[in-house]
């Protein structure tokens, strides 16, 4: 049974900073290092499938952001494309897959992460979705021309230096042709608390879901970083659950609201 040693750790540094006005910048997740313990890396990516849809809420995300691309694609004809960078396990790409084909909509998703292990699991539990996964970076895909109606990440930002963000966004407006949606946690001391009472259940679980997502909060950005960050064909919204977009429309006026 895995012990979760390092989650003191994660309670002194809240009570060292207790408003969470900072960022955590170097401190690792568990599941990043790539001989952390296989058995907890399947229940964590297995566990993705229950947190994402209570912690991530990618339904209003699709409805705004993603069906509108993928309708104007069928408008076109064709079937609309869908990028899903850091795609972890896969269940916001498979979630994508589920409420397109319920609205009608054809549509083929592409999940890409730059960690073997993650598109290994995806694929092998992609539960007929259809989804394809690959190995490779978002610099990769642009070095080859690929581009897609939607590009989307879910909790990828705050894992990132400020030069991997920079590329990432860069990398996003060129992949895509219609939007591009990154949908990230929003750093506070209450979405903290809520996530430690949330997941007292997995403290003695095999599992990094308890101890990296409490440090997942602890590197999140604030609505007013992430814009500091961002050039000015990014617009930086606030989100309702402690969640932070950053959006791209590829024929949009640039701007930014709160």
């Amino acid at each position: 049974m895995l012990r979760n040693n390092l989650l003191p750790r994660a309670d002194v540094l809240l009570r060292s900073d207790p408003s969470l006005r900072h960022r955590s910048v170097n401190e690792p997740e568990l599941m990043d290092d790539p001989a952390c313990d296989p058995v907890a890396l399947d229940n964590t990516y297995r566990l993705f499938g229950v947190i994402n849809p209570l912690v991530a809420s990618w339904w209003p995300v699709y409805r705004r952001y993603v069906r509108p691309a993928l309708r104007a694609a069928a408008r076109e004809g064709r079937p609309g494309t869908v990028l899903d960078i850091g795609c972890g396990g896969g269940d916001v790409a498979r979630a994508l897959t589920r409420w397109a084909a319920r609205d009608g909509l054809d549509v083929r998703i592409t999940g890409i992460d730059p960690d073997e292990r993650a598109t290994r699991w995806a694929a092998a539990h992609d539960r007929g979705a259809g989804i394809t996964y690959r190995a490779v970076a978002s610099g990769d895909l642009v070095a080859r021309g690929e581009r897609f109606d939607a590009v989307v990440s879910n909790h990828v930002l705050h894992h990132l230096t400020d030069s991997e963000l920079t590329g990432l966004l860069a990398d996003s407006q060129r992949l895509t042709h219609g939007v591009a949606v990154h949908n990230d946690l929003r750093r506070s001391r209450a979405a903290w608390l809520v996530y430690w009472v949330a997941t007292l259940p997995l403290v003695r679980a095999r599992t990094f879901a308890r101890f990296d997502g409490l440090l997942s909060i602890r590197r999140s950005y604030a609505p007013a970083e992430l814009r500091r960050r961002v050039t000015a064909e990014w617009r930086v919204e606030r989100q309702a659950f402690f969640r932070v977009l950053a959006v791209h429309r590829a024929h949009a006026e640039p701007g930014r609201t709160s």
